[in-house]
C-alpha cells in the first residue's frame, strides 16, 4: 500500500525528474491535512458499527426491494453479509483516508469485485448507494466534531466513481 508522499516520488522518480513546485505544494498540502486525516479515521474508527447499521438502515429504507422475499438482502444471512461488506468499504476508505492515497482501495477493494458480484449476482447500484450514505453520515459527524470534513470525500467518491464505470 501506497500512501500520498510514496506515490508522488514513485511518480517522479519514474520520470527521471526532481520534485518541482507543484510537488512540493502536494507534500505541504498532504501535511497540513494530516492532524484532520487522523481524526476522521479516528471518528471512522469509534463509530464504525454505529455508521454501518445507520448507513443499512438508511439503504433499505430507500430501496426496501432488497429485504423482501427475492431481493439481495433478503435471509439473515444475505442482510448479514451487505452489513458486513459495508463495514469492509468504510475500513479501507478509513485506510485510504489516513494514507491520502487511493491506491490501497484499488488493491483491496476494487480489483476482483467485479468477479465477485458477478458470481453472486449483487447488483451493484445499491452497493454505491450505501457507499455514499456511509460517506454523508461520517461528513455530518467529522462536522459536529468540528474536523474539517472536505477530506472524507475522496476515498467514498472513488470507490463509486469505479464501481459506477463498471458493468457488475
Amino acid at each position: 500500500m501506497r500512501d500520498a508522499v510514496t506515490s508522488l516520488i514513485k511518480n517522479y522518480d519514474l520520470t527521471g525528474r526532481y520534485l518541482d513546485r507543484d510537488a512540493m505544494d502536494s507534500l505541504k498540502s498532504y501535511f497540513a491535512s494530516g492532524t484532520a486525516r487522523v481524526q476522521v479515521a479516528a471518528l471512522i474508527n469509534a463509530n464504525a458499527a454505529t455508521i454501518v447499521k445507520q448507513a443499512g438502515l438508511k439503504l433499505f429504507e430507500e430501496l426496501p426491494e432488497l429485504i423482501r422475499p427475492g431481493g439481495n438482502a433478503y435471509t439473515t444471512r444475505r442482510y448479514a453479509a451487505c452489513l458486513r461488506d459495508m463495514d469492509y468499504y468504510l475500513r479501507y476508505a478509513s485506510y485510504s483516508l489516513v494514507a491520502g492515497d487511493t491506491d490501497v482501495l484499488d488493491e483491496r477493494v476494487l480489483e476482483g469485485l467485479r468477479e465477485t458480484y458477478n458470481s453472486l449476482g449483487v447488483p451493484i447500484s445499491p452497493t454505491v448507494r450505501g457507499i455514499q450514505i456511509m460517506k454523508d453520515l461520517i461528513k455530518e459527524q467529522a462536522a459536529a466534531a468540528g474536523v474539517d470534513n472536505a477530506i472524507v470525500d475522496q476515498p467514498f467518491d472513488y470507490m463509486t466513481r469505479e464501481l459506477s464505470e463498471k458493468d457488475i
